[in-house]
């Protein structure tokens, strides 16, 4: 996979703060958990946009996915107004993996120092 442009960073950025503000307007209507967009990534053509997203607190993260996705015609044209860009990307929301990842890892390594503690 190859690593992403400049342009396509910068892109990126600018959507991730734009959807970032957006989010906390119209996120705490109808959620009582915190999301958070936790990275943008933009494809080279510019016309598509996989929103990472992170939810935190007692609604159910896929519920808040779905509802996203109901309503993402009104985050493009938000965008739209907020972001100037030739086209308008297509939005993608899904959950962001890392906090799994990172906490699949910090038990490998905690299990690994027990180990090493029981063999010296």
């Amino acid at each position: 996979m190859s690593t992403p442009g400049r342009r396509q960073q910068r892109v990126g950025s600018l959507l991730h703060e734009a959807l970032s503000r957006l989010l906390i307007q119209e996120i705490q209507n109808f959620s009582k958990s915190l999301v958070t967009v936790t990275r943008v990534e933009v494809t080279a053509e510019l016309r598509t946009a996989r929103v990472f997203l992170s939810v935190y607190g007692p609604d159910d993260p896929q519920s808040i996915i779905a509802s996203l996705e109901k309503r993402t015609g009104f985050f493009r044209k938000s965008l739209a107004s907020l972001v100037k860009l030739k086209y308008n990307p297509m939005l993608f929301f899904s959950l962001d993996p890392t906090p799994e990842y990172e906490q699949r890892i910090d038990e490998l390594l905690e299990s690994a120092k027990k180990r090493g503690r029981e063999t010296a």
